[in-house]
């Protein structure tokens, strides 16, 4: 436990103690144990041997280490918890020899039993300090395994780092909405009686609610609020009230995984190895092509791709449809603005026909320019844009609105078949980079190896 920069060396030790004896966590205090100190001045008895230290020897502190914590574990459900602190003072006896003052607390608010030790960095005696050695876990790990052999309890069996198993799939990242989400279908599942004793049932779990408008909640620990109808169908307010009245069922919302992409674009491992690379990362990209091309070969033979003429062919070909797609919705959103700037033009024109019109009848008086040059300014932009575009007779409103909205609506339409033609663009043109890629360092590594 270091100093923190900024603070005093007595508000961190109050701090880092205050946090192991936390009340929630120790069953109030129940179990927590200490040696040659009271748990309730432990910050200030550890800064007192620290100040005999300084007037014992002269010498001042120069290392930012104030204390040392080890933190010990228990197979849930193989050690009460007062077990386990009297095993927590036992290993801080034997592994500090009765040298330096320690607390023991333990806690129980996770689903393994856990003890925090926290031991002074300065002797008892106030003449020396707890000196780290070197590969000092290996000596708390190996007399912890000891002690808990001796009371029948288990270990943690240690593997050779290549017969360890590698860890391939993680837990998805819950967001606060996901939790939100969840904490809802828990209370659904209830029945509460009303919308009144649902918002109580999330006060209970710890979320604060703000009534306006839109009800919304914000958790602990949380910045913003988070509004009902923000969180996906069937978790909004009138949704939640529905359910609630028993008009609708309530479907719990099932996150889908993330997809992962098929296969990734190999290395270039001899422009990598000309940047300087070194021979581990050699070693690396090699295997990572090798799963990848392993990859892209199955991705093929899914795509029933036989050759690679085939593949040229088509990825030629969905490379083409994508820019076809591509360049239409680019016409129809090219349209839509000029639709847009011409409606406002044509609106700004038959506003200030009137204004401009006068203004002409005063002979195109300064002074009426000067009263009305806004707008002045707008008619004469309106009128050249209408001379821009070759316009004759001007379209009437209602129907640039029907020919926007029918174009907003094909374009919409017609993105879920954009995305598709991308993604399959992209997959194929990933491909033949691969396969050509693959064959290119096949056909230099047989180039470069000698014959006979």
């Amino acid at each position: 436990m270091r100093k923190n920069k900024g603070k005093s060396i007595g508000a961190c030790l109050h701090n880092h103690t205050s946090y192991v004896q936390n009340p929630d966590k120790t069953e109030q205090g129940e179990l927590v144990s200490s040696y040659q100190c009271s748990p309730l001045t432990v910050d200030e008895e550890f800064l007192l041997t620290k100040r005999l230290y300084e007037q014992t020897t002269g010498r001042s502190q120069k290392s930012d280490v104030i204390a040392y914590q080890v933190r010990q574990s228990f197979k849930p459900g193989e050690v009460t918890p007062e077990e386990a602190n009297r095993i927590g003072y036992e290993f801080a006896e034997r592994f500090l020899k009765g040298k330096h003052a320690f607390i023991v607390a333990t806690h129980t608010d996770r689903a393994h039993i856990h003890n925090h030790i926290v031991f002074n960095s300065t002797a008892l005696d106030g003449r020396k300090k707890f000196r780290n050695f070197w590969l000092s876990t290996f000596a708390v790990q190996r007399l912890s395994d000891l002690i808990c052999l001796e009371h029948q309890l288990s270990t943690i069996e240690y593997k050779p780092y290549r017969e360890r198993q590698k860890r391939i799939v993680y837990p998805p990242k819950e967001s606060n909405r996901d939790r939100l989400c969840g904490i809802i279908d828990t209370i659904l599942a209830e029945k509460p009686k009303d919308f009144e004793v649902f918002l109580q049932k999330l006060e209970q779990q710890g979320y604060e609610v703000k009534h306006g408008k839109y009800t919304s909640v914000k958790g602990k620990g949380q910045k913003r609020f988070i509004r009902f109808r923000t969180l996906g169908t069937g978790y909004g307010e009138d949704e939640i009230k529905a359910v609630l009245e028993g008009k609708a069922k309530h479907h719990p919302y099932q996150k889908q995984p993330p997809q992962e992409q098929p296969f990734q674009l190999l290395v270039d491992i001899p422009q990598k190895m000309a940047a300087g690379k070194s021979v581990g990362y050699k070693k690396w990209a090699t295997k990572f092509n090798l799963k990848e091309m392993s990859k892209t070969l199955l991705f093929l033979q899914e795509q029933k791709i036989s050759s690679a003429e085939e593949l040229r062919e088509r990825a030629a070909a969905a490379t083409e449809r994508y820019h076809v797609m591509g360049d239409s919705i680019k016409a129809a959103e090219a349209r839509l603005t000029e639709i847009a700037v011409l409606k406002t033009h044509i609106i700004n024109y038959a506003k200030t026909h009137p204004v401009y019109d006068a203004y002409r009848k005063s002979g195109y008086s300064k002074k009426y320019l000067e009263a009305h040059r806004e707008e002045i300014t707008l008619h004469k932009a309106a009128k050249a844009a209408f001379d821009e575009a070759g316009l004759q007779k001007l379209p009437k409103v209602k129907e640039l609105d029907a020919e926007f909205a029918e174009l907003l609506t094909k374009k919409k339409a017609a993105y879920p078949d954009y995305r598709k033609a991308r993604n399959e663009m992209q997959e194929l043109v990933r491909a033949q980079k691969n396969v050509e890629r693959f064959f290119a360092e096949e056909k230099e590594t047989t180039e470069k190896t000698p014959t006979r």
